[in-house]
């Protein structure tokens, strides 16, 4: 372990690499984002032609916001609490969310399909592949909202452009970009994490001359083919795309086969190991007993989140990984000894996958721009089996910018290193934005008790009461995203799921006692208190782990103890904020909401 020649061991080597790898890439202004609302085009919806209707004027029992996993959950679980008037209001021309945007060719998910997809033993669905590809987790998504009657009342390609508290009647008032204006007796906003797209600020994107446009709305106009087919129009053209994360690890491949000649511009290498999917055997599925999907989803989260299980019921890399790292095998040891084996571990974890690269790329000076250098959870792990292989064809260049991201835009192309690349085309394979405030996120403002606005309360930062609600705003639930006092997990439907059926069950409560619910501010005080309080916790050990990783949106770019506080998750797993809000709803007395009687059902 020690190099003869510096007298370092090898994991002293690895600290210092990833340091100087780090260092190099910190940049005070690499966060900063474009105002999508002044670049025409980029938010269209390019896949559902616009339908006109009349508005509505009417009242519901409850609005749903979005109809992605998140709104599509809450529906249903609304219906089985009793709710029979239950209206999703969508953006898009249909149901599905981040699968309906996301439509970029070789799209699939990345968690095992068959604890990721919801309700499958209910609407005895097996998914084809052990990792489902766009195409049909968009159609099972449609498959939901037929089984659970979102389209019944459902409104697309509507936005919500506002919310108001209607105190007298004790019920929200909605309206929206078509017109309607309706009542609520309770709104559930399912804004997802993935629901904003990002565009960089880089200069000069406005002057761009070819075609351009973001991965969650793909033209195919342009590159012709679909999600699952050659992109036919690309034979004699000139694309570059933005980013190497893990869009870009699904897109790089089928671009590569189409165009004429890619350039990828690179700031920070991804890891990736192998994804190895597979068919769905017909045996194993004809075999599954009664209870299977909760019981391995539940499988797969505790051992992700570091909690013990008898067994691993998934066996991906996603659980070898966490439970080498996370599971109890050090438990008799010394937080500062377990924090070091842990340490050990992910090097020669990500020295393997470093060595995947040397053996797949045929070009050593590629091979090693390619090489991820930092902990293997400072980004979210990326597996493909096309997307290494791709830099190895003649017409592929990946343009690595030592760390510091494209230079600037030109009307004819990008200039990274200080060299310009002529291109037809640019693709952002970006993200989204996850970081701007909550109401410019969601699109709309929301005015609670006594004029409140929402934009106004949370101005500081957010301000919940076990995030899902928040003080001054009665009957009004969300699904909190990233970093909003609630909890995140490598599964994020089942994150999504859990709180749904949190919010359900508060709702049956309220609707058995006929009362209507708005947080107490002392309450949701000491709430936010424990959350920030517990701000900066990393799961795999001192509280250094972020700041050392290389800079990106887990660690503020960087910079993770300037990032506001009330900007965080639960100070816990996702197991354990789940325990946390089961228990609170077993209590049966609604500690820290004030109740006031409802009015007469309309």
């Amino acid at each position: 372990m020690t190099d003869p020649h510096s007298g370092l061991t090898g994991l002293e080597q690895a600290r210092a690499k990833y340091r100087a790898e780090r260092d190099k890439r910190l940049d005070p202004h690499r966060a900063d984002t474009l105002d999508l609302g002044r670049h025409g085009g980029f938010l269209d919806d390019p896949y559902t032609e616009f339908a006109d209707r009349e508005p509505r004027h009417d009242d519901v029992d409850a609005l749903v916001v979005g109809a992605g996993f998140g709104g599509l959950m809450a529906a249903a679980h609304l219906r089985a609490a009793g709710l029979e008037r239950v209206r999703v209001v969508e953006k898009a021309g249909d149901v599905g969310g981040v699968w309906y945007w996301n439509r970029y060719p070789a799209a699939q998910c990345d968690v095992e399909s068959f604890v990721y997809l919801p309700f499958l033993e209910e609407l005895g669905y097996v998914p084809r592949h052990r990792y489902s590809f766009a195409p049909e987790i968009f159609a099972y998504t449609q498959m939901l909202a037929k089984h659970f009657g979102v389209y019944e009342l459902g409104l697309f390609q509507t936005a919500v452009t506002g919310l108001r508290w209607d105190e007298g009647a004790a019920h929200w008032r909605v309206s929206t970009d078509r017109g309607d204006e309706f009542g609520a007796r309770y709104v559930v906003v399912t804004h997802g994490s993935f629901a904003s797209p990002k565009l960089p600020a880089i200069p000069g994107i406005e002057t761009f001359e070819g075609r351009m446009f973001h991965t969650s709305r793909w033209d195919y106009t342009y590159t012709g083919g679909d999600s699952q087919s050659a992109l036919t129009k690309l034979g004699d053209q000139t694309v570059g795309v933005i980013g190497t994360g893990a869009t870009a690890i699904q897109i790089v491949s089928p671009l590569a086969a189409s165009a004429e000649r890619l350039y990828v511009f690179q700031r920070t290498p991804s890891t990736v190991a192998e994804r190895n999917n597979s068919e769905t055997d017909p045996e194993w599925a004809n075999a599954l007993e009664p209870g299977w999907q909760k019981r391995r989803r539940e499988n797969f989260t505790l051992i992700t989140n570091g909690e013990h299980v008898d067994e691993d019921l998934v066996g991906d890399a996603w659980t070898v990984f966490y439970r080498a790292m996370l599971g109890d095998v050090f438990a008799d040891l010394s937080p500062q000894e377990r924090a070091l084996k842990r340490e050990e571990l992910d090097l020669r974890h990500m020295d393997n996958i470093r060595a995947r690269v040397d053996a797949i790329i045929r070009d050593p000076e590629v091979a090693e721009k390619l090489k991820p250098y930092y902990r293997y959870q400072c980004k979210r792990p990326a597996f493909h089996d096309e997307y290494l292989q791709a830099f190895n064809r003649p017409s592929v260049t990946l343009v690595d910018t030592n760390g510091r991201g494209v230079e600037r835009i030109t009307a004819q192309g990008v200039v990274a290193n200080g060299t310009e690349y002529r291109l037809d085309a640019l693709i952002f394979a970006t993200g989204f934005d996850q970081d701007a405030s909550y109401t410019d996120r969601v699109g709309f403002d929301v005015t609670g008790a006594g004029g409140l606005r929402l934009s106004e309360k949370w101005a500081g930062g957010p301000e919940t009461f076990h995030g899902v609600m928040t003080s001054g705003f009665p009957n009004f639930f969300f699904l909190p995203t990233t970093n909003m006092q609630g909890s995140a997990g490598v599964n994020f439907v089942h994150t999504l799921e859990e709180t749904d059926i949190h919010i359900a069950a508060v709702i049956a409560e309220l609707e058995r006692r006929g009362v209507v619910a708005d947080p107490d501010k002392a309450a949701e005080d000491a709430y936010v208190e424990k959350v920030a309080g517990g701000a900066g916790l990393a799961l795999l050990g001192s509280g250094r782990f972020l700041e050392d990783c290389t800079p990106g949106r887990w660690n503020n770019e960087g910079r993770p103890a300037e990032r506001n506080p009330k900007r965080a998750n639960y100070p816990g797993t996702s197991t354990q904020y789940f325990r946390y809000l089961a228990e609170w709803r077993a209590a049966g007395d609604l500690a820290g909401l004030r109740l006031t009687p409802a009015h007469r059902r309309t």
